[in-house]
């Protein structure tokens, strides 16, 4: 169950991947961790920005959802094109794409690909440290 929830649709356009990072960054350090908001933006600007290039439609939106529960923050971005799933990629030295799911391996806890009836869902959890138990 989330203890922290929110969600925001957004204009398939790339001015829209740094208003969803700054977003998903905010309301991290607002919900108490701001240890991970950097990693946060990172990831919300990945799957972000895959959205924007290989799964929105025209004039169809893309949801950016980010939770907080007892252990985790989840970042789900939702887009319209179910048929195209992301699949992580070895890029050239001179790419100046195709990294953007290794950077979310590497910095995510774990992350999927959920299909959904109309488009597919990407989500990635950074884990919250546990609370310091004070004696």
């Amino acid at each position: 169950m989330a203890v922290r929830h929110d969600k925001v649709n957004y204009p398939p356009y790339p001015r829209s991947v740094p208003l969803a990072r700054r977003r998903v960054a905010s309301l991290v350090a607002e919900w108490g961790h701001p240890e991970l908001a950097g990693d946060a933006a990172l990831v919300a600007g990945e799957l972000c920005g895959n959205a924007v290039l290989h799964g929105c439609l025209r004039d169809r939106l893309f949801r950016v959802e980010v939770s907080l529960d007892g252990r985790a923050v989840r970042i789900t971005v939702t887009d319209p094109r179910g048929e195209r799933l992301p699949v992580p990629r070895k890029a050239d030295p001179d790419d100046q794409f195709g990294r953007g799911l290794l950077i979310v391996d590497t910095v995510a806890a774990r992350w999927d690909v959920q299909t959904l009836t109309v488009g597919k869902a990407v989500w990635a959890e950074l884990d919250v440290a546990p609370a310091l138990v004070r004696t």
